[in-house]
């Protein structure tokens, strides 16, 4: 039977087009919602690594990671890297990962690995958010199953809408099959650029599809954010004062409401 979702609130950043700034607003919202004092966990499901890389934590010492817990059965706790981030513990990604995808195939209970390692763990988390990797595949497959909402990053461009219907009928499959609790908690629109009329008709279509459902925080697209992860640093600290930070500050205030409301 596998396990129970835990105390803490379990928040799967996803979207299966790659370079929307999931790993970007995984790292941030984690930071923003740890400087407030809320005890976060990221963990690092794209075999990339970059929330890994985006949060400084070396190669040298990823010797453990999410593969160990999702495959030889080892505890969150043991897995989980302390951030230079006040507050902020993150499991990390490694080569590893790369394979899980083919051996999750044939893995007993594969659904459900991640859900039961977060369920199990003594770990005692307010919010525990996992980067997806930019597919719907086994390992987004897991952290959906794990989660109990959904926020999807979607860029301001052409394309952004294409495949997001997609995601959201897959959303509704998990939910129907594996996870009743699951819900969209958001979308938020990222790389928002004023000065393109585009973005603007972009964010209209978004929030006549989904409504309330899109924050009202928009990050704007902002030289600091791409710069940070170079320097192992969320934009946070790399730079508080920039456009991007304070946009990531309001999608954390906005995030918390959500959460209040969720809970009344």
């Amino acid at each position: 039977m596998p396990a129970a979702l835990p105390a803490a609130r379990v928040i799967a950043i996803a979207n299966q087009k790659g370079g929307v700034g999931k790993t970007t607003t995984t790292i941030n919202l984690a930071t923003a919602l740890a400087a407030i004092g809320k005890r976060v966990l990221v963990i690092d499901l794209d075999p990339q690594g970059n929330a890994s890389t985006g949060l400084g934590i070396p190669r040298a010492d990823r010797r453990f990671g999410i593969y160990d817990v999702l495959f030889d059965g080892m505890a969150l706790e043991d897995a989980a890297v302390v951030s230079a981030v006040p507050n902020l513990s993150i499991i990390t990604s490694s080569v590893d990962l790369s394979g899980a995808e083919i051996e999750l195939v044939a893995a007993d209970n594969r659904e459900f690995r991640l859900r039961d390692a977060v369920g199990k763990s003594a770990l005692e988390y307010d919010y525990v958010l996992i980067d997806c990797p930019p597919a719907l595949g086994l390992l987004t497959l897991n952290a959906l199953v794990a989660s109990h909402a959904v926020m999807v990053p979607l860029q301001c461009e052409f394309y952004a809408l294409e495949g997001l219907s997609h995601l959201v009928r897959t959303i509704e499959r998990v939910k129907r099959s594996f996870n009743p609790d699951l819900d969209i908690h958001g979308v938020v629109l990222t790389m928002f650029d004023k000065r393109n009329n585009l973005s603007d008709m972009v964010a209209a279509d978004v929030r006549g599809f989904f409504g309330e459902k899109v924050y009202d925080t928009v990050i704007p697209r902002n030289v600091k954010v791409s710069e940070a992860p170079s320097h192992g640093k969320p934009v946070l600290i790399y730079d508080m004062r920039c456009p991007g930070s304070q946009a990531y500050i309001h999608l954390a205030g906005e995030v918390l409401r959500r959460e209040k409301r969720l809970s009344a």
